[in-house]
């Protein structure tokens, strides 16, 4: 593909979606997080990605941590409770399973998003009950106002207004991951 069909990509999907955090500003606030968890996790953790929204996320966010002095492991977990909709079902499932031991690991759980809390509530549990010595949840955008459990991140990249976004790895049915902004999808 040359770089003018790249671009006119870009224009169109921007035409779409109304950007409400840039890129730059992820950039800066995703390298501000790296120092922050490593100012509170053993640098030797094991980060846990829960797929698939994350995945953008957490492959900026280990270089982050690599950055700040970290050397973690990494191992992947896929959950679904989304399907192709826009609300959470609220039956949360293991699609993908981890391959590592966590027993007496320091984990981080990173997440793309935290909203009715159900899919982390389910991944800390099962971190917890297969033996790690602590869990800790990172999240790429927080929706306190939409939480239906109890359950708080430990370190958040941003507030998030109570919208459908896209963008940085989040989707609407499948689209949309590959934004390097998050916005708004446009409904016409």
């Amino acid at each position: 593909m040359s770089g003018a069909a790249i671009e006119a990509d870009s224009v169109s999907a921007r035409s779409e979606v109304d950007v409400l955090f840039s890129a730059e500003s992820i950039a800066q606030r995703v390298d501000a997080l790296g120092g922050e968890i490593a100012a509170h996790i053993d640098r030797n953790c094991m980060v846990i990605a829960v797929l698939k929204g994350s995945f953008v996320f957490c492959a900026d966010l280990i270089r982050a941590l690599h950055r700040a002095g970290m050397h973690p492991r990494i191992d992947f977990l896929t959950l679904s409770s989304y399907g192709t909709g826009t609300e959470s079902s609220g039956d949360v499932r293991i699609t993908r399973d981890i391959s590592d031991d966590v027993a007496g690991m320091d984990v981080l759980l990173v997440d793309d998003i935290l909203e009715s809390g159900r899919t982390m509530v389910f991944a800390k549990q099962l971190i917890e009950e297969r033996g790690a010595k602590s869990v800790s949840i990172c999240v790429f955008l927080d929706k306190a106002e939409k939480r239906k459990v109890a359950i708080e991140a430990d370190h958040v990249g941003f507030i998030c207004p109570d919208q459908f976004v896209v963008g940085y790895g989040l989707d609407y049915a499948h689209y949309y991951r590959e934004l390097p902004f998050v916005g708004v999808l446009r409904r016409d």
